[in-house]
């Protein structure tokens, strides 16, 4: 792999991972669309999560010191943060028993370009559903293990490419009362644990890496954490505004487009 690819990879991993639009389908599209196109190896698929993971942590480094020192801190908002913690795992073992026990289906659903765009039409319903619907919102205090069970469930099913995991967390946080800051930091600290079990189940796919040129691999990590910092950023923003709709046009636009080609 050469820098090129490897940057243009990067940024196409830390946008799509974290805008509303489904990482996964997009890869899917263009291996059908562009004739020469090849999905990236194992290695680069690795690193180029690490890369989308360490700028969730950098965005939200304070959440996460938050968290982590709760553990031990006896403060009210450490008791706060502890709920928080344990609706994170909560919401991470749904995630987890789908993406072991559907694997294999959700992979086949990788060979069928027609479904993905079916499901870039669902992702965008989503959306434009969520933002229409916003009802009372209730705070990050006023979450349930029932919101989390909920949005880890969803996160499970955002396997099946098309569906955006970020788009699909959001909207069903939304739809279910949380207010939009806080559905959107919620999903994104949900997925750090996703994205870092995934990378490790990828990691047993590795032959080896011996003499291979590490930098590209390294540049495309750098190019995912600057892209996902910035599009996290964005979306944040979109979110404050209300404009989740946006996405779903789009994603009705690519979806729509998709079926044509391919039908």
């Amino acid at each position: 792999m050469n820098f090129v690819d490897a940057i243009l990879l990067g940024t196409l991993q830390g946008a799509t991972e974290f805008l509303p639009v489904s990482s996964s389908g997009h890869l899917v599209l263009a291996q059908h669309l562009i004739g020469d196109f090849e999905q990236p190896g194992v290695l680069c698929d690795v690193l180029l999560h690490v890369g989308t993971m360490i700028a969730v942590a950098i965005y939200f480094w304070r959440d996460l010191v938050g968290l982590t020192t709760s553990l031990w801190r006896r403060d009210e908002l450490a008791k706060n943060q502890r709920v928080m913690v344990a609706l994170l795992i909560a919401g991470s073992v749904p995630t987890a028993v789908i993406g072991l026990l559907f694997k294999d289906f959700f992979v086949g659903l990788f060979e069928r370009p027609d479904i993905v765009c079916i499901m870039l039409l669902v992702t965008g319903t989503l959306l434009w559903v969520a933002e229409r619907l916003r009802r009372a919102e209730r705070s990050r205090k006023q979450m349930t293990f029932v919101d989390a069970l909920v949005v880890g469930t969803v996160q499970g099913c955002a396997i099946i490419p098309g569906i955006s995991r970020s788009g699909s967390t959001i909207a069903a946080l939304l739809m279910r009362g949380i207010d939009g800051e806080t559905a959107a930091r919620f999903s994104f600290l949900l997925a750090l644990p996703a994205v870092f079990g995934a990378a490790l189940l990828s990691l047993k796919d590795l032959d080896q890496v011996a003499g291979i040129t590490m930098l590209p691999y390294l540049a495309g990590t750098v190019a995912a954490l600057v892209t996902g910092l910035l599009c996290i950023h964005l979306l944040m923003g979109i979110i404050r505004r209300r404009r989740l709709h946006w996405f779903a046009l789009y994603c009705w636009l690519a979806g729509g487009a998709g079926l044509i080609l391919f039908f």
